[in-house]
């Protein structure tokens, strides 16, 4: 008797997401000619993250938050590194790359951070008692110089891209597509920051994505990937307007300007022996 074993190449990669065969590509379960046209690409995100078709109300909120962040010109450093990269005679996925490439923990993180920060203090709410104390416990536990990643800009005041989703997401709760839990804890978590700090610190646009993206149900590690596909039409609209522009070798600042040099002062060369 001939027992058949498994093809160990067939099985080398496994996934749930697509099905390939000849003439038929099906992306967790549906034809994609049946998905052309008729899902957006935010559902189509939704889809290929969840496994499930959002509803048009979960999509439209989704693509809200994508339109967010989709831009902060070109002083954001994932700009300027694509649009130097363009100068440099790279090509433009070369650029893309290494705009992409510099979102890391510190320019990109947030939203992924303060999402961490929301379900923490979700988790702590579930054990009873206030919003406001679950928030003060986990405000606590960041140490004793509090820095909650969404809250102030450099830049804005009021952050206007911030006020319109947290409008998007109150409109949503009214209508039941979320419950509007982390809305009320985000809102929670600017409040304390006020009473701690004795000023307003809003919340900007990456709390309010962070909001949006826990509201729809999204694991925080996802919080980042999410905004560099939001931030990677930027980058690839700065690149590519870059490289119309035609420039040659452009660094971070004008070469008249300089820089600050703070090492020894001249001295002479003397060999040792």
């Amino acid at each position: 008797m001939t027992v058949e074993t498994p093809d160990p190449v067939q099985g080398w990669w496994r996934t749930a997401i697509v099905e390939i065969a000849p003439g038929s590509i099906r992306v967790r379960g549906y034809a994609i000619e049946e998905l052309i046209g008729a899902l957006s690409f935010p559902a189509m995100v939704w889809l290929m993250l969840r496994g499930d078709v959002p509803t048009a109300d979960q999509a439209r909120l989704l693509e809200a938050a994508l339109v967010a962040g989709v831009d902060h010109g070109p002083q954001a450093p994932s700009i300027a590194i694509a649009r130097m990269t363009v100068t440099c005679g790279v090509a433009l996925n070369g650029a893309v790359a290494a705009g992409v490439n510099a979102l890391g923990d510190v320019h990109g993180g947030a939203g992924q951070q303060c999402m961490e920060v929301y379900a923490a203090v979700a988790r702590e709410w579930d054990q009873g008692g206030a919003l406001e104390g679950a928030v003060e416990s986990v405000l606590n536990g960041l140490g004793p110089k509090v820095y909650v990643p969404g809250f102030g800009h450099r830049f804005h005041p009021v952050d206007p891209r911030a006020t319109r989703l947290l409008h998007l997401v109150q409109q949503a709760a009214a209508a039941g597509t979320v419950s509007g839990r982390f809305a009320r804890i985000g809102g929670a978590v600017e409040s304390a920051l006020q009473r701690r700090s004795g000023r307003e610190i809003p919340m900007n646009v990456d709390g309010a994505t962070a909001v949006v993206f826990s509201e729809l149900g999204f694991a925080p590690a996802l919080g980042r990937g999410l905004f560099i596909l939001s931030r990677a039409v930027g980058i690839l609209a700065h690149a590519w307007e870059q490289t119309l522009q035609g420039e040659r070798i452009k660094g971070p600042t004008p070469p008249r300007s300089g820089f600050a040099y703070e090492g020894v002062p001249p001295r002479p060369f003397a060999p040792k022996d």
